[in-house]
């Protein structure tokens, strides 16, 4: 069998990096970041695909979770949690998992990523059925916590899509519909946090907003059915609802505050002016 090459292993492009200043360091790495998003661009027919099965898996009851570990881990919990307050939706309609669960967060729970069978049990726990998705996120794409998920997902007919930034990498194989981008080696060598992480956390802010515009919850560009947790939101959502009626400031904060709503103000403005 061929041997598996991790170019995100692979040996940095810049030696001797303790050597640098500040400013050579800085314009190094901003060297490398300004990569990321043009390999990026290269495979959105990939993401596209993946996007319109996300959209059509939720429009028919179905759930998203996305499941890594380590960076990649956080950054889908970090998508996943951002999908209510930005778009309205149930917090159980994108649900984050990770090896080691919430708690590595913030700090690493050793070898949990290695566990070949924890991430199956982790998506068991959230009711998982065939009429959910499931995206693997391993920027090596050979991580065996989600790897060994998304093989029982194919064993039980689940749709699973990855994102890595590996070519041809174990996870692909596991994956109905994979993305793989690739980046080159890192700055400083293996810190996948680094390149794979922005490229990570790019694809992934363009599936969560394709697929909730595609599903509805944006009217023009406007976020109409956040949630107003915080003055800033709530200022936000007044500007909303005067640009698209005749309403005053006051009274859209009145409104507002009756209904939490932004999309229901506007459509209660609009029926009682019709």
């Amino acid at each position: 069998m061929k041997e598996f090459i991790k170019i995100t292993e692979a040996e940095s492009l810049y030696s001797n990096l303790e050597e640098m200043s500040t400013q050579e360091l800085l314009i190094n790495i901003n060297n490398e970041d300004k990569k990321v998003a043009f390999e990026v661009e290269k495979i959105i027919p990939e993401i596209e695909k993946l996007v319109d099965i996300i959209t059509k898996k939720l429009s028919e009851g179905g759930k998203l979770f996305y499941i890594g570990a380590g960076t990649s881990g956080r950054l889908g919990i970090v998508d996943a949690s951002e999908c209510p307050p930005t778009f309205g939706v149930d917090h159980n309609l994108v649900i984050g998992l990770m090896a080691g669960g919430d708690k590595a967060m913030r700090k690493a729970v050793e070898f949990a990523e290695d566990d070949t069978e924890l991430g199956w049990k982790d998506l068991k726990k959230k009711n998982i059925t065939s009429k959910d998705i499931v995206i693997g996120i391993a920027a090596s794409g050979t991580t065996p916590y989600v790897i060994g998920a998304l093989k029982v997902c194919l064993e039980n007919k689940i749709t699973t899509g990855s994102i890595s930034c590996n070519l041809n990498s174990p996870l692909s194989n596991n994956s109905n519909y994979p993305i793989e981008v690739s980046l080159g080696p890192e700055f400083l060598s293996g810190s996948s946090r680094m390149k794979s992480g922005t490229a990570q956390k790019l694809i992934l802010n363009m599936i969560s907003t394709s697929v909730m515009i595609k599903l509805g919850y944006v009217k023009n560009n406007r976020m109409v059915d956040m949630q107003l947790s915080n003055n800033k939101l709530i200022e936000r959502a007044i500007k909303m609802v005067v640009e698209n009626t005749n309403c005053t400031k006051e009274k859209a904060r009145t409104l507002l505050t009756k209904y939490g709503s932004v999309r229901e103000v506007i459509n209660v403005i609009n029926k009682n002016e019709n």
